[in-house]
């Protein structure tokens, strides 16, 4: 995460029960073109942080302190139970069916936020669910003692595909391989096999990553550039993955969560407050805040994930992006501590594309 997943962190109180569990300083992140260009991008340099570092932390710590603070707040948490369907009456949603120990289960809402990421029940139960044409996958895995790893983030884009290596303290690092279907097609159900072979193909990566010190399977999961449209139905709205996700290359899912249950709230609470069933309108508020919020970030991330599909025009956009200072900038825009429009302008365009 970066400071402003931080920041998100500090307003739910919990980052210090993250950060005393183990949460590790990243101050920002470097990205190695496929023929030998690249930049680095640390976080303190550009726009005003929350604070000069991101933070990596392993998800089983965050969901940990993500539900005592839930819990502490007046949730009630349910675990062992999955979601199998809505409640429909009158062409609106009112409830979720669950599944708990064997049995099914009613539970009735006047709200129901779809939050349950990029394989969403809800978000096929209440919209359309369309996939990109870069249908892209990840092979994910924590891995110990990888080589030269300090306290940056590391992208290395190859000529179709990237591998991520992320350090998450205690020598431990999450090391992430993403690829198009076609190549995940040959994985042939060797996926430890298959991970570490294809990271010996990004020379940045070659060598460094052992599979004799894999402290976590290797977890599968895809295919990205996936949306809901409308992510909102009567009753019912979508945030994060299960509203849209295009691609981890920016690695900053979890902000975009945090802020989309803030627009949640900034748009419904009040409503939800007055006892009046949820009209049209407030809806609309709802997905016209999340166009606001996010429209640049998605531009953004369109422009990035489609560049890398040309090796030579990405190599070159980023020597010309470290060569004219704007590293730092770039970062920061896809961090979400700066605004999009510091990237989507037309200087910014000259300078890396003419």
């Amino acid at each position: 995460m970066s400071p402003e997943g931080v920041r998100h962190l500090a307003a739910l109180g919990v980052l210090d029960a993250v950060e005393g569990a183990g949460g590790f300083p990243i101050r920002g992140t470097r990205v190695s073109a496929p023929h030998g260009a690249s930049l680095t991008g640390l976080f303190a340099r550009a726009g005003h942080p929350f604070r000069s570092t991101g933070l990596s932390v392993p998800r089983r710590t965050l969901d940990h302190a993500l539900v005592r603070a839930a819990r502490a707040a007046g949730a009630e948490i349910r675990e062992g139970s999955s979601v199998v369907d809505v409640v429909r009456e009158e062409n609106r949603i009112t409830g979720l069916v669950t599944r708990e120990g064997g049995r099914h289960h009613r539970i009735m809402a006047r709200l129901v936020v779809g939050a349950d990421g990029l394989h969403s029940v809800m978000a096929r139960s209440i919209g359309r669910r369309h996939t990109g044409l870069l249908r892209r996958y990840a092979l994910a895995a924590h891995v110990e003692s990888v080589a030269g790893l300090g306290d940056t983030a590391e992208l290395h884009v190859g000529p179709d595909g990237y591998a991520g290596l992320n350090p998450l303290g205690g020598g431990v690092a999450n090391v992430a391989l993403v690829i198009p279907r076609s190549r995940m097609l040959q994985m042939r159900g060797n996926a430890p096999g298959f991970f570490f072979e294809e990271l010996e193909r990004f020379p940045g990566v070659r060598g460094r990553v052992q599979p004799s010190r894999l402290v976590r399977r290797v977890m599968a999961t895809g295919p990205f550039a996936r949306w809901t449209s409308p992510a909102t139905a009567p009753g019912a709205v979508l945030l994060g993955d299960a509203a849209d996700f295009f691609d981890p290359f920016t690695g900053e899912g979890m902000c975009a969560a945090f802020r989309g249950a803030e627009l949640v709230e900034e748009t419904l609470l009040e409503p939800l407050l007055g006892r009046a069933p949820l009209d049209r309108h407030a809806l609309v508020r709802y997905r016209a805040a999340r166009r606001q919020a996010f429209l640049g970030k998605w531009i953004v991330e369109r422009l990035v994930g489609h560049a890398m599909l040309s090796p030579a025009f990405f190599n070159r956009a980023v020597r010309r992006i470290e060569q004219y200072d704007l590293s730092h900038t770039l970062i920061a825009v896809t961090g979400d501590y700066l605004p999009a429009r510091a990237v989507l302008n037309p200087r910014f365009f000259a300078q890396v594309v003419l």
